[in-house]
């Protein structure tokens, strides 16, 4: 049994019992002095504990990876060529590789003919969303309307941009994906530039490093942005590094892209285009694509229609729109959708620069939600939704990636607000339509309640008197081959008045993929009483749901060689025909293949905990009334994440000075999203003590995971005599 939450309060910012300044991150060390960066390695895995004496000395984890003060992983970019060059995967952050694989969609961006790029600036980056392992925060940025775009470019003005861990495991959920940014501009830009681009040795270092970096840390491109003039022999070479960089990037990352900024002319001067033409066309045809400048005009777009290097690529030119509506441009702001108007006229693509003016512009950020689902409904005539496809099991809790709670099966697992992208999960279609008579529909996230996570999908509208067919609220559009049989569950909380059920649109799975206009058979599942045995079944895998004010229902179908299109939620009046007002809180969705129901046999192995840090600080433990003693630690496991949702990550007392207190019961420190979690700050009993940290398995099916099958290793300590 676990209690309440102690170790996901928001990490204080202590001082070290020695007095040493925590702000100064580039502690100077004698270059003799033993490290004690351990690995998993040195631990022998056949004893279930590991010994460690306390000692304050301070943390020697690399500070541009790991907060200075709480230990906690965090993201960040390069920012000088000399780091670029020196870069190396031993040295590299392992906390920030990205978990989630690309997923496939349909259609294949490389048969979209009329994509979407967002790139996303806001406030110099490296925000909330550097740390990895998520944060408290009250009112933060984040990004849901996946389905309507296709490149996901994270921005800012550091030499070499890495994207958060956290943004490109949400956008490879939903098959989108991710580029990071290499930009050179002002002086230190140019003089980066002659350096690097003076030879081909020189160009291809370069180029070599950010390959390597993108396949480590499992992103899928880079904007290249070169804002400042080049020589004569820097612009002659730009061409052949962006050939090199993209024909690499091929190769080792599959189905990755290089994009090109509207920036320099062939003849080395910093001169914005605003369009495809024969001054930088060299560029275009080095690389994957082109981002233009912001300044276009509609007649840039007619010449670029006819332009003899466009031919057969329109496809690949991305009209930048600056949603801040700085300079000359056309729409921006609450009127973008002008510019995509325009841009879709023409049959180019479009790159949405800062689409989180939304939130940056706007002091209310309790209306963020509100502010966003505008903005992207404006756009939506003119975006084009894609499917994400993937076997099944399929499950969303439509969980946005923040709220003001962590819920799970509708109760509250910690309460505070917070943000980790790496837990949003599927999301659904989010709209406002309006019906006949009078009446209306509207799709929303709503953190006020959820089934798991941060948020649940609110359904909510107005039935007019004269509507007697059922109101059909569509939340998905994907592609999901069905089992011969499979399990559909939806957990929901109505309101008064109403009755909901499902009805799946499928087609035929033989089908291919990207063919929009297809043939959708609309499937009525009809709902299974209690007691059936597979009901039962599913029961008792899932353990006690107790859904407190939660209908969950189950049903089953029983289809050959069709694949899932589209799942859409009816509801239906149940009183006299009247102006019905309703509310229909939906928690979650699982597909499940009825041959698959059971508990993985796979255990949660090699669990090791390395690079230990000790500090003293405000507060005490209930027993004690000296100053708190703090362990933050690095827990690394084997276990297919695949299968998981999540990890929870527990700690308790097995053993304190005093012998009288008995073993403690576990308690949540937090949950990972991979292999790898970094404890921090956790208040542990005084020395000497005996703790065991334990990692369990929250399988994506929802499935309670037997603790024989949890990860278990405790830890010894006591005080360093030498330093009483």
């Amino acid at each position: 049994m676990a209690l309440s939450v102690d170790g996901n309060k928001l990490p204080q910012r202590r001082k070290r019992e020695d007095g040493e300044n925590d702000d100064d991150g580039d502690v100077k060390r004698d270059k003799n002095e033993p490290s004690r960066l351990e690995s998993c390695l040195d631990q022998p895995m056949d004893l279930s504990s590991i010994y460690e004496v306390i000692n304050y000395i301070p943390s020697l984890l690399p500070a541009k990876h790991y907060d200075a003060v709480t230990t906690e992983p965090i993201s960040c970019g390069l920012r000088t060529l000399d780091e670029l060059l020196s870069w190396k995967r031993s040295e590299a952050n392992p906390f920030n590789v990205a978990v989630v694989p690309l997923a496939a969609r349909e259609p294949p961006l490389a048969s979209c003919p009329h994509r979407t790029l967002v790139s996303h600036d806001m406030m110099g980056g490296y925000l909330d969303d550097r740390f990895v392992q998520g944060t408290s925060a009250e009112a933060p940025y984040a990004f849901y309307h996946w389905h309507n775009i296709d490149i996901f470019n994270y921005f800012t003005h550091n030499l070499v941009t890495i994207p958060p861990a956290v943004w490109t495991n949400a956008a490879h959920k939903h098959g989108v994906l991710v580029i990071g940014t290499f930009i050179t501009e002002w002086n230190d830009g140019a003089t980066a530039c002659e350096a690097f681009l003076k030879e081909e040795e020189s160009y291809r270092a370069v180029a070599d490093k950010l390959v390597q970096i993108s396949h480590y840390y499992g992103f899928d491109g880079w904007l290249i942005n070169i804002e400042n003039t080049l020589s004569e022999v820097a612009v002659k070479n730009t061409p052949l590094f962006l050939r090199y960089l993209t024909d690499q990037m091929h190769e080792r990352v599959s189905g990755s892209l290089v994009l090109w900024y509207d920036s320099v002319i062939e003849n080395g001067q910093l001169n914005w285009q605003n369009a495809l033409n024969q001054s930088n066309r060299m560029f275009f045809d080095a690389c994957d694509g082109f981002f233009t400048n912001y300044n276009w005009t509609e007649q840039n777009l007619e010449w670029m229609r006819d332009y003899s290097g466009v031919q057969g690529r329109k496809a690949d030119i991305y009209i930048g729109v600056d949603v801040f509506a700085r300079g000359k441009v056309v729409g921006g702001m609450f009127e973008t959708n002008k510019a995509l108007e325009i841009i879709r006229k023409h049959n180019f693509s479009a790159a949405i620069f800062a689409p989180g003016w939304v939130y940056e512009a706007h002091n209310d950020k309790t209306e963020f939600r509100k502010n966003q689902d505008m903005f992207w409904a404006l756009l939506s005539d003119y975006l084009y939704i894609h499917r994400p496809t993937s076997p099944l099991p399929f499950i969303s809790s439509f969980c946005q990636g923040f709220g003001k709670a962590v819920y799970w099966r509708g109760k509250h697992e910690t309460e505070r607000s917070w943000f980790n992208l790496t837990a949003q999960e599927i999301q659904p279609m989010y709209y406002h339509t309006e019906l006949e008579g009078q009446g209306w529909l509207r799709s929303r996230g709503c953190p006020e309640d959820a089934w798991n996570g941060g948020c649940s999908l609110l359904l909510d509208g107005l039935i007019p008197v004269s509507h007697t067919s059922p109101v059909c609220a569509k939340i998905f559009s994907l592609h999901v081959p069905l089992a011969s049989k499979t399990l559909v569950s939806l957990i929901y909380k109505p309101s008064a008045g109403i009755t909901v059920s499902l009805e799946l649109k499928t087609t035929d799975a033989s089908l291919c993929t990207h063919i929009q206009d297809v043939k959708l058979t609309g499937v009525f599942p009809e709902v299974l009483d209690g007691g059936d045995q597979l009901v039962s079944q599913f029961s008792q895998l899932c353990g006690n749901l107790n859904p407190d004010g939660w209908t969950v229902s189950c049903s089953q179908l029983e289809l050959h060689d069709c694949a899932l299109r589209e799942v859409c939620i009816l509801i239906q009046r149940s009183g006299e025909p009247q102006d019905t007002a309703f509310s229909c809180r939906v928690g979650e969705i699982r597909l499940l293949d009825v041959a698959s129901l059971q508990v993985p046999p796979e255990l949660v192995q090699g669990l090791c905990i390395y690079d230990v840090v000790w500090l003293r600080g405000a507060g005490t433990f209930p027993e004690s009334t000296s100053p708190c003693l703090y362990l933050s630690a690095t827990l690394r496991w084997d276990y297919p994440t695949k299968l998981v949702r999540h990890f929870r990550v527990y700690w308790r007392r097995l053993r304190g000075p005093d012998p009288r207190i008995l073993p403690g019961e576990l308690v949540l420190v937090g949950r990972a999203y991979s292999n790898l979690f970094r404890v921090t700050e956790l208040v542990v009993p005084e020395p000497p003590g005996l703790l065991e940290l334990v990692v369990e398995p929250v399988i994506r099916k929802g499935f309670l995971v037997p603790e024989s099958h949890w990860g278990r290793r405790s830890l010894s300590y006591t005080e360093d005599r030498a330093t009483e």
